[in-house]
């Protein structure tokens, strides 16, 4: 028991939101019931946790005195910078180097303090109705160009979301591993793309933790077949919400639904809004700031600041941001924002400023310094990305809406079925290379690729024992 102690502890402490007893039954489904609930009690009358909310919906989390220092996160080398040099000139930028600036320190310094000495806050709608779309910048005119130099993936303008078609697999895996690893997921980049590409759950790794990355490659999937969309709706938010946290949370009625309790945040004192019609007020506000701003990059960190600072869901929150703040770089055919090599420290701690003291500097000094990495970890091999094919994006919607139809109607000829749907969608100049088109998708169809279809497992098990 001693040692599972520890290794309950080391789970609380790795998760930012703390860990509830059912997420502790199903990381150990040997151990019974009761001998977890002992194990927590012990921790908590040995002051090394806390619990936070009442009966069920109770979440242990770390106290903050001993767990891991939050202003231990890895950094490059800091660089004393003066008031008037605080927004790094482009020669700065160019260099690689993300040193903190010096707000960035003072909200450091706040938040390494113990967390129940600081004075309690609630949440602030002014912090975000001050914010004037296309008036107000949280990135500053010269970091924002330095992104787009770094970001640009081709040389001029292409349909929205062609580069991330072009490295979807890659981002699944990345993107998927890097935000569940914020979570506390342990599982590691291959074990990630084990599962991902060819269904290999890892040994060793609990079933949340499988669920977790298996949610985010659904969402991205998701985000990329609403990339088109010129705004972002409640209804993408919600059902992106939903994906991401699908089997996750204590009650599945929370999945893609606007909170109705109240939350508490671990280690802050930040109590965020409460009440279901003006969290929805809220949001809408919210959603039509974040609509309104034209620069790609202001969108993406703004969704990164307001978004987990509201709160509208139960849980994944953070996570949901995430996502959302990839998809106006998506849309603009611009290198994802991955977040590899971010540290839970550096994370927790930045959107603990935004919490607890409205600032968004911290935040911003990761998002530039995440996005430098991403942009080396993409663009390096942007050679090896091949050129999208013109006709296969020119009718990608009727490939889909084919490839589909022929799965569904396995009893029907799929060579007359795919030929008599492709002369109805299809002039006719261009009918025999869309056909030979839809014929390769269904021949390399398989499961990590269905969503893209709209299709079930089950609906290609069928066609297949049908067709042979």
């Amino acid at each position: 028991m001693p040692n599972f102690r520890s290794q309950l502890l080391i789970a609380i402490q790795a998760q930012s939101n703390g860990l509830s007893l059912k997420e502790a039954l199903i990381q150990w489904p040997d151990v019974p019931r009761r001998s977890l609930q002992r194990a927590l009690a012990s921790l908590v009358a040995a002051g090394q946790i806390a619990p936070i909310g009442k009966a069920r919906a109770t979440r242990y989390v770390a106290n903050v005195d001993i767990a891991p220092n939050i202003s231990a996160y890895d950094l490059p080398t800091p660089v004393d910078l003066s008031q008037a040099s605080a927004w790094r000139v482009e020669e700065e930028l160019a260099t690689g180097q993300w040193p903190l600036s010096p707000d960035s320190k003072d909200i450091r310094a706040f938040i390494s303090g113990p967390w129940r000495t600081r004075k309690p806050v609630g949440y602030q709608p002014e912090f975000v109705r001050a914010y004037q779309p296309n008036v107000t910048f949280y990135l500053p005119l010269p970091v924002r160009a330095q992104l787009h130099r770094m970001g640009r993936t081709g040389p001029g303008p292409q349909p929205a979301g062609t580069y991330g078609r072009a490295v979807l697999d890659r981002l699944l895996i990345d993107l998927s591993w890097a935000s569940s690893y914020l979570e506390g997921n342990t599982y590691s980049r291959l074990d990630t793309r084990a599962l991902i590409a060819h269904g290999q759950q890892a040994q060793g790794h609990g079933v949340t933790e499988t669920q977790m990355i298996l949610n985010h490659k659904s969402a991205i999937e998701l985000l990329m077949d609403s990339v088109d969309a010129p705004e972002v709706s409640r209804y993408l938010l919600m059902n992106l919400h939903s994906t991401l946290s699908e089997n996750l949370l204590e009650s599945p009625e929370d999945e893609g639904r606007l909170r109705s309790h109240p939350v508490q945040i671990g280690q802050s004192v930040y109590q965020p809004l409460s009440g279901q019609s003006l969290i929805g007020t809220a949001l809408d506000e919210l959603l039509g700031k974040f609509n309104a701003i034209e620069d790609p990059f202001e969108q993406s960190f703004f969704a990164m600041v307001h978004l987990p600072y509201l709160q509208p869901f139960a849980d994944c929150n953070k996570r949901t941001s995430r996502l959302l703040a990839n998809r106006p770089l998506l849309r603009a055919n611009l290198c994802p924002l991955t977040f590899l090599g971010v540290s839970q420290a550096w994370y927790t701690a930045s959107v603990l400023g935004v919490y607890e003291m409205n600032r968004v500097e911290l935040l911003r000094d990761l998002f530039m310094w995440a996005y430098e990495r991403s942009t080396k970890e993409y663009l390096k091999a942007k050679s090896g990305v091949v050129e999208p094919d013109l006709l296969r994006l020119t009718y990608r919607d009727a490939i889909r809406h084919i490839v589909k139809a022929v799965v569904q109607n396995p009893e029907q000829d799929p060579l007359a079925l795919l030929t008599g749907q492709v002369a109805l969608a299809v002039p006719g100049p261009q009918r025999e290379d869309v056909r030979a088109l839809v014929i390769q998708e269904l021949r390399r169809l398989h499961e990590g690729v269905l969503a893209r279809y709209g299709l079930l497992p089950s609906e290609l098990a069928r066609w297949r024992s049908i067709q042979g």
